[in-house]
Order: C-alpha cells, then sequence, then structure tokens
C-alpha cells in the first residue's frame, strides 16, 4: 500500500504534527468523503510507500529520518504572486527546503511540480519561461523531474476567475512553453514531464508519464501495483489519507478546496492528537481495516 499525503489537502504544510503522531501510534483513521460514517484503518505496518505532496516541505523537514519508509517527495512551486497563493511561503524558502529534502533522501525520489500553468496578462508565456529557467537553475544538482499541468476550469478556478484572470492557450503557447521548458531542464540535468495532459508536448521534448509510475514504485519497494483506477491516469494505486476543505493555502486554482469557511471549520475542528485529520471518531463510526 501507498499512501498519498495528500492530493486532498496539504498535510505537510499544516498537519506535520499530526501525521507524526500517526506514525508513532502505528495507524492512521481516514473517513470515506463519500460515505463519512465509513472509516478506514490504516495500519503503517500494511504501508509500502509513502508519497508526500506539498507547497511547503519546511514543517517536515525535522521528521525525515524518523520515517522508516521509502519516500517519494514532489514539491509544488509555482512563480505566482500572494493574490493567487496567499499563504504560501516565499519561494527562496521553499527552494531552500526543497535542496533539504533532497540532501536527505537523495534527488532521484524529489520530484518539483511546476502546476498549474495558467496564462494572464500578468502572467505570459514569456514571464512562464523565465520563471522556469530561473527554478531549474537554482534547484540544479537537488531535484530529478519536474512536473508541468495546465489549468483545468474547476469549481473553485471559475468562483476565482476575476482574480486569475486566465485565458486559453493557443497552440503557439504550447510550442513556446514546450521548447523553452524542456532546454531549460534539460540544461540543467532534470527531465520534464506531463502526466495525463491533453497536450503532453512531447514533440518538444517532454516525458508523457505517471507522476508516480510503476516502475518507480517497483524501485522503492520491490513490489509491484495496481494502476490507480480512480483517476484517469497510469499512477500506481495510493490511499490519500487528506480531507477536502481543509488546506489554508487558499490557492485560488486549487481543486480540492473550493469553501474557505468550510476550511476554517475544518481547521478549528483538527486535534492533533486525533487518529483522525479532521475531527474525532464518533460511536456510531464504522471502522474497517485497510489491507494491503
Amino acid at each position: 500500500m501507498i499512501l498519498n499525503v495528500s492530493g486532498r489537502c496539504d498535510i505537510v504544510a499544516f498537519y506535520s504534527t499530526w501525521f507524526m503522531n500517526r506514525v508513532k501510534a502505528g495507524f492512521v483513521d481516514v473517513r470515506n468523503p463519500f460515505n463519512p460514517k465509513l472509516v478506514s484503518r490504516i495500519y503503517f505496518e500494511d504501508v509500502d510507500a509513502i508519497v508526500f505532496c506539498t507547497k511547503n516541505p519546511m514543517p517536515m523537514l525535522s521528521h525525515l529520518r524518523e520515517i522508516k519508509k521509502p519516500i517519494l517527495f514532489q514539491v509544488t512551486l509555482t512563480p505566482y504572486k500572494t493574490e493567487i497563493e496567499p499563504h504560501v511561503p516565499s519561494k527562496k524558502e521553499v527552494i531552500e527546503a526543497i535542496k533539504e529534502v533532497s540532501e536527505v533522501l537523495g534527488k532521484e525520489v524529489v520530484s518539483v511540480r511546476y502546476d498549474p500553468i495558467f496564462l494572464s496578462d500578468r502572467y505570459s508565456v514569456d514571464y512562464h519561461k523565465r520563471a522556469f529557467e530561473r527554478m531549474c537553475s537554482l534547484l540544479e544538482g537537488y531535484v530529478s523531474s519536474i512536473i508541468v499541468s495546465f489549468l483545468d476550469i474547476y469549481k473553485n478556478v471559475k468562483k476565482n476567475e476575476r482574480i486569475l484572470r486566465y485565458r486559453g492557450f493557443t497552440e503557439e503557447d504550447y510550442r513556446e512553453i514546450g521548447i523553452s521548458f524542456s532546454e531549460s531542464a534539460k540544461k540543467h540535468g532534470m527531465s520534464v514531464q506531463t502526466c495525463f495532459e491533453e497536450r503532453n508536448l512531447v514533440e518538444y521534448g517532454f516525458i508523457s508519464r505517471a507522476c508516480v509510475p510503476g516502475e518507480l514504485a517497483f524501485q522503492l519497494t520491490g513490489k509491484k501495483f495496481k494502476k490507480w483506477t480512480a483517476r484517469k491516469c497510469d499512477c500506481v494505486q495510493m490511499v490519500d489519507i487528506g480531507v477536502y476543505n481543509s488546506c489554508k493555502h487558499f490557492c485560488k486554482y486549487c481543486y480540492a478546496n473550493y469553501d474557505e469557511k468550510q476550511v476554517n471549520d475544518n481547521f478549528q475542528k483538527h486535534d492533533p492528537n486525533s487518529s483522525l485529520l479532521i475531527g474525532t471518531l464518533q460511536e456510531d463510526d464504522i471502522i474497517k481495516v485497510r489491507k494491503k
């Protein structure tokens, strides 16, 4: 079993103390988002690897050596200002944290997600080309791959359209991004890829492959895993232990957090000593142990 920590919220940034408490306790409980009374209990002895996904690695830095499981660390690093990403730390701080993660775990298991790309009057193709080149130059020797995706029009994106002011991509936009990003990544010893994007940019030197491909999971664990049937991509199956609407980055393009009031309410319900990320177990909860 591979844990995804997490695609639903940034556990590393806001709930690292809770996560490490669960590691020490030996298990974690996860509510089914579609059937809240059904709780999956996951024992860490059944976990083969952990995939951390975050915009802020800093709270986890002091704990990396405590986790006795293979780790894949993905950090989302985008060039947007605070009107788009209100509570994400400075890019300089995040880059230094990525370097530290790489020094502990090795660059082969550290990826950066330049995700998502959107275009506007402020965030033009040239803006992204410059930002991507600078990011690659600063992370040379510390990161093995960069994963790129393009903006999807989620509920939250539509709600924040006046802030994002995004426009559509032309074929020329894709061509410029593809050529420039490929050259920057290659120059600094990295690969650049898309995962299940309609425009995968392979004609410009990108790789089209899963964010967590089966061959990488095998290298980490020595085991083969099924594809993640809950998603339309080739990533291996993972178990997400996060909760929607619980991340306080409040990024205006986020797919997993679209109700800021609910985010704040959930944050208030968080107990770092609970087995659940948000709230506590109730008497009528049905707990089922999730097997490998």
